[in-house]
């Protein structure tokens, strides 16, 4: 397979700084053995999973255009997710999380196009398209389900992190990229083990990002639905990992039913869960979705939330009462009596309303920060935002005036009113003066020889969120992880290896001529500890009642007492013939 992709509506909406994310698929650059292992994890989970896993699941691969048989193609998927309204793309490993979510609020699966090593073939922690192929797409297939991850992308992408967020984040997707790579040395992954572990022991205040990552992979990921005392599974993490889909129907995973406390419940990616969350239906998802995003500053506001954003040190936007948008990377905020009294970006900033840049209030002309009061002028009870054009000339507060402004928190604006601008209701969302100096007691915030002072209306703030309010407003090419993926290792051993795999995979697909027991001698004499090819030759052999049956078994059976480790992979594969 090419770049070429078949066209799907909603990838064409998708934002430039999502489309760096993406990657071509390079369909010819998965090997035979890579076949073999999305085969082999395919038809033991189909097995396992039509017993344990929510009925969507299996009406789901087929919707999705999944086959048991082959690795899917991305080209295969779009066509047939376009029928549900969904869109798959293909990226290097894990990507960072604001990101993942703005993919799900645009109904787009991000799909780790790499596949996990034969080694790994239970588990990887690194995304791999087994995980998110066989995992995630077939349970979007349901439309409940489905609603209820574009709406957690809605919001999650709104999350304001921590840099200690981002910390984490490298230092995970490097330790998935090791975990999953060949002959990575012990030091290094006893390396990056340790940062990790150092990272994630670190005590520190939960961002809102870290908080609502929990609720996603607590249900996205390892999700259970139904009752705690007869679960069904509906978490792409498990309907993707054939040694934790059995283990967590044990006993020895604790089943809780789901609520928000899942949201400070924190997890750990390179071992299997100790606990899992059991929701009675995918509706109750949604209403504890809702639950978390009425604490999240997107919809408190506030002190609380211009704080988070200062915290962050990254770009985020604050809301108005009167709809203005700021967007910016915010530094310092004035308080008084526990509410904001001004607010300061440092660095390109844009003003916005409903999403939309306003007109000459971009980042090159605030390209410096940009600073203002928000509140209530000092006693007077009416806001400027509530005040009529009477009130306001009143108030002498009026285009060609000098004007004196006190604002509660001892804020004060003095200058001459140069113009207004007005939202969609009339009210008015930001004043332009000349000669102005703004001062704070006696700190001055800004002084005549600056410029033109912008001040924004709005009596508190309503809404604080990462990200801009615009997003053609800033140059957003520029957050991309700083590690790829390691490819396999070739070697002429591999590569005679995976020939012989070739050759088995087209005997089985076309009939072919090619003599079993030839292969079979072959990977004994030179491929003595490979199990997979071994297994699917006696799968071919019993099913055309073939000679070569009893000796492929024999060796198959050699190769299970030899490696103790993999023993029951050999027996789940024969379970399965």
């Amino acid at each position: 397979m090419n770049e070429h992709f078949e066209t799907n509506p909603l990838l064409d909406r998708l934002p430039k700084h999502l489309k760096q994310f993406i990657k071509p698929q390079n369909y010819e650059e998965y090997t035979p053995i890579n076949q073999a292992v999305w085969r082999y994890v395919m038809r033991k989970n189909v097995d396992y999973l039509s017993k344990v896993a929510h009925s969507s699941y299996l009406d789901g691969l087929q919707k999705t255009g999944i086959s048991i048989e082959s690795i899917p193609s991305m080209y295969g998927m779009n066509r047939i997710l376009k029928e549900i309204g969904w869109a798959a793309v293909a990226v290097d490993g894990f990507i960072p999380p604001n990101a993942f979510m703005e993919f799900q609020a645009y109904n787009v699966l991000v799909i780790a196009s790499d596949i996990r090593q034969l080694e790994n073939i239970e588990y990887t922690p690194a995304p791999d398209i087994i995980h998110e192929g066989a995992g995630h797409a077939p349970i979007i297939a349901n439309p409940e389900y489905a609603e209820y991850l574009r709406r957690f992308g809605e919001i999650g992408c709104k999350a304001i992190s921590s840099a200690h967020d981002y910390e984490i984040y490298e230092a995970i997707r490097e330790l998935s990229i090791l975990e999953e790579a060949e002959g990575t040395p012990e030091s290094e992954l006893v390396r990056i083990r340790s940062k990790v572990d150092e990272l994630q022991a670190k005590s520190t205040e939960p961002s809102e990002m870290a908080l609502i990552r929990n609720l996603h992979w607590w249900t996205v990921e390892y999700g259970l639905i139904g009752s705690v005392e007869n679960p069904k599974i509906y978490g792409a993490g498990l309907l993707s990992s054939i040694g934790e889909s059995e283990w967590c129907m044990t006993d020895k995973v604790e089943k809780l039913p789901y609520s928000i406390d899942a949201a400070y419940q924190g997890f750990d990616i390179t071992k299997p869960q100790p606990q899992l969350y059991v929701t009675k239906d995918f509706a109750e998802l949604s209403m504890v979705l809702e639950e978390f995003a009425n604490k999240m500053a997107l919809r408190t506001g506030g002190l609380s939330g211009i704080k988070k954003l200062i915290d962050s040190k990254a770009l985020g936007t604050i809301e108005l009462s009167t709809g203005l948008q700021v967007s910016g990377v915010f530094t310092n905020v004035i308080e008084h009596e526990g509410k904001p009294v001004y607010i300061q970006s440092t660095g390109k900033t844009a003003l916005a309303y409903r999403e939309k840049e306003l007109v000459n209030h971009g980042t090159e002309y605030h390209s410096e920060g940009f600073g203002s009061p928000i509140g209530r002028l000092k006693n007077i009870n009416l806001a400027i935002e509530d005040m009529s054009p009477r009130d306001l000339q009143a108030y002498n507060i009026y285009e060609g005036k000098h004007i004196d402004l006190e604002f509660e928190g001892d804020i004060k604006v003095s200058g001459e009113i140069i113009t207004g601008s007005r939202n969609l209701r009339g009210e008015i969302i930001l004043i332009s003066f000349k000669n102005c100096t703004v001062t704070h007691n006696e700190t001055v915030l800004f002084q005549p020889e600056w410029g033109t002072y912008d001040m924004a209306i709005g009596k508190k703030i309503v809404s604080a969120f990462s990200g801009p309010a615009d997003i053609q407003s800033f140059d957003m090419i520029t957050h991309v992880p700083t590690t790829k993926t390691i490819k396999a290792i070739k070697s002429t051993e591999r590569e005679a290896l995976e020939n012989l795999y070739e050759k088995v995979r087209t005997y089985r697909e076309q009939n072919s001529t090619e003599d079993l027991e030839v292969i079979l001698s072959d990977l004994i004499k030179n491929h003595p500890q490979d199990w997979l090819l071994t297994l699917e030759i006696v799968e071919l052999a019993k099913q055309n009642n073939l000679a070569v049956y009893d000796k492929a078994l024999a060796h198959l059976l050699k190769v299970k007492e030899q490696r103790s480790e993999i023993a029951h992979l050999i027996t789940n594969g024969l379970n399965l013939l």
